[in-house]
């Protein structure tokens, strides 16, 4: 009976310290999930998502757990009208892109990912909202690594290093080609970007301008 009345204290006194230390954490995220909550959704207005709304959820657990009293929940609008839904079923592939990217910027303080890739991040979007994107990875780029895949040249200006992906093939094969752009070579690709394949000297005199308005960019910064 001692024996079962000393555990039956032990098992008190660690329930106790494990509600004290979960409550701090408690109030810790809810401070946390405010913060995050309005900064992604200020970079979504940013990002071709105007009307938008991220809110990042705690949800009280049945039972204690390991991570907490509570589990985190991200539900995302696209626009004024429509109803917060969980953001892996209601943003699409260019949105779930931008609103990860709004994600990193807004953590980019805390964050200690080393390495971030970014896929779609230009679909349904270009003009000044491509170059606020760009811009947006070029202030992430100067903390981490970062990778972006971008058919739009107002992104790929923003760029520190290009890289140029050609695939080619037939019904049998299918070959990848990866080629570092150097000099007057990004420009080219820049033009080719924004002309396609017949690049003129108005194409590619908008390229360089472009591609020099970022290098001053990045040299102010």
């Amino acid at each position: 009976a001692t024996d079962a009345d000393a555990l039956s204290r032990r098992v008190d006194d660690a329930r106790a310290r494990f509600d004290s230390l979960a409550a701090t954490l408690s109030h810790k995220r809810a401070t946390a999930a405010r913060s995050l909550t309005r900064r992604v959704t200020a970079a979504m207005q940013e990002l071709a998502m105007a009307g938008g709304r991220f809110e990042a959820t705690l949800e009280r657990t049945a039972e204690p757990a390991r991570f907490g009293h509570e589990s985190i929940s991200f539900t995302i609008a696209t626009h004024p009208k429509q109803a917060p839904g969980p953001l892996s079923r209601v943003a699409s592939g260019g949105e779930l892109a931008r609103v990860a990217l709004a994600i990193q910027v807004a953590a980019s303080e805390v964050g200690d990912v080393p390495t971030l890739v970014f896929d779609e991040v230009d679909t349904g979007i270009g003009g000044a909202v491509a170059a606020t994107v760009g811009r947006m990875l070029q202030a992430l780029g100067a903390r981490r690594q970062v990778l972006c895949v971008t058919h739009l040249p107002q992104v790929a200006a923003h760029a520190d290093h290009h890289f140029r992906v050609v695939k080619t093939g037939d019904r049998t094969h299918v070959s990848s080609e990866l080629a570092q752009l150097s000099g007057n070579a990004r420009v080219d690709e820049l033009a080719r970007m924004l002309a396609g394949a017949e690049i003129t000297s108005k194409t590619r005199a908008h390229a360089r301008e472009l591609y020099e308005q970022h290098r001053r960019g990045a040299a102010t910064s």
